[in-house]
């Protein structure tokens, strides 16, 4: 798992600014155009930090659209809770250098419709490696033993470098309900 990690990090770092924001407009444009994200009212969205899917695009269009954006914010014990955000919300870093809200409206992650969740490494079983902090995966275990993806519907956003052939995962994996890259 390390070494899919740090090949797909050090891909994803070797990507021209340019080509990194070309392909973030159209993965952003891809997950707008998504049914999952039309039926949905309240999202759960990362804001991008350093060389991650630029996310921003996808955030302004939710709220033209009167949709609700919740990002995730991290505490101790690797707890992560979510957080809406409005055009106005004052942002500061936290300890990871994550942006998060100083302050606003937690939601249950069981309620979200859908998730853009962050992803390292993802193969085409929707496995996806994230930066091994686990945040996610325990965030929501509750999705580990459902036989039918209700909600919220767990969308990896990826470049196409990221991916690999097959992921094993561990038992304590959450799988994404489908990664969208700028690869068709």
């Amino acid at each position: 798992m390390d070494s899919f990690r740090s090949n797909a990090l050090r891909a994803r770092r070797e990507m021209s600014n340019d080509a990194r924001a070309a392909a973030s407009a159209v993965i952003c444009r891809r997950v707008i155009d998504s049914r999952e994200y039309y039926a949905s009212r309240l999202i759960g969205c990362y804001l991008p930090m350093y060389d991650e899917v630029d996310t921003r695009d996808i955030i302004k269009s939710a709220w033209r659209a009167n949709k609700r954006i919740f990002v995730p914010i991290m505490r101790d014990k690797c707890e992560m809770f979510f957080c809406e955000i409005c055009p106005d919300t004052e942002l500061e870093r936290n300890s990871f250098g994550i942006w998060e809200p100083t302050r606003g409206v937690l939601i249950a992650p069981q309620k979200l419709d859908v998730v853009i969740t962050p992803t390292v490494v993802f193969d085409k079983n929707s496995h996806r490696i994230g930066m091994g902090g686990g945040y996610y995966d325990r965030c929501f275990s509750f999705l580990r033993n459902r036989k039918h993806w209700i909600r919220p519907k767990l969308l990896g956003v990826a470049f196409r470098c990221q991916e690999v052939e097959e992921i094993t995962p561990n038992r304590w994996d959450i799988r994404v309900y489908r990664v969208i890259s700028e690869k068709k």
